[in-house]
């Protein structure tokens, strides 16, 4: 706001400085909008879901970077630290997986406890290192140098999923996208429309 749209208040409505009757009832120099003047800005829009998501999880690898010793810049980051960080994400998982000496190693529905390590899932992993990839580059990072991005950490994502998937005893299948087949009807009933 500029100051033209803004009147200093003195204390009191009849001050001799005031100049009589004001409007509104302002307390000691503080500065009020004159009647008129535009209301405040609307609140930015909510976030999306994934854009709170993504802003957690770029403030997390931040301060994980800030803890480490030495203290370790984002513009020094490199996928060592990226790995680092989801090694240490595991201890926080909440999927079981069997090890190969468990008797349930490979099995997907095992019959009873068993002493296993929770690990985060490798889906998990794998839409963490997305959301990163997107705010580095947000954040004013390079494609090029992006950490997230390194063959490495693909390498890396690959070998859980497999390991994972072979402790379940479920294959990772890729989820294949959807064709739309055309008939010949439906492509000659557009091309009359047009015509």
């Amino acid at each position: 706001m500029s100051s033209d749209h803004l009147i200093k208040r003195e204390i009191g409505e009849g001050s001799s400085r005031g100049g009589g009757s004001t409007s509104g009832g302002g307390v000691g120099g503080v500065l009020i909008p004159a009647s008129g003047s535009q209301p405040p800005p609307p609140a930015p829009p909510q976030l999306s879901r994934y854009e709170s998501q993504k802003r957690r999880d770029w403030n997390t690898f931040g301060q994980y970077l800030k803890n480490q010793r030495p203290p370790v810049a984002l513009s020094h980051c490199n996928y060592s630290h990226v790995l680092d960080f989801l090694r240490y994400l595991d201890q926080f998982g909440k999927t079981k997986v069997h090890l190969q000496g468990c008797v349930f190693y490979g099995h997907p529905d095992p019959a009873g406890p068993c002493t296993c390590p929770l690990r985060q899932a490798w889906g998990s992993l794998d839409a963490l290192i997305g959301r990163l990839r997107a705010a580095y580059e947000e954040n004013g990072g390079s494609p090029e140098m992006n950490p997230f991005a390194s063959g490495a950490i693909r390498v890396f994502l690959r070998e859980i999923r497999d390991s994972q998937a072979k402790a379940r005893g479920i294959p990772y299948k890729k989820k294949k996208k959807k064709r739309i087949v055309k008939t010949n009807e439906e492509t000659s009933n557009f091309r009359m429309q047009q015509s």
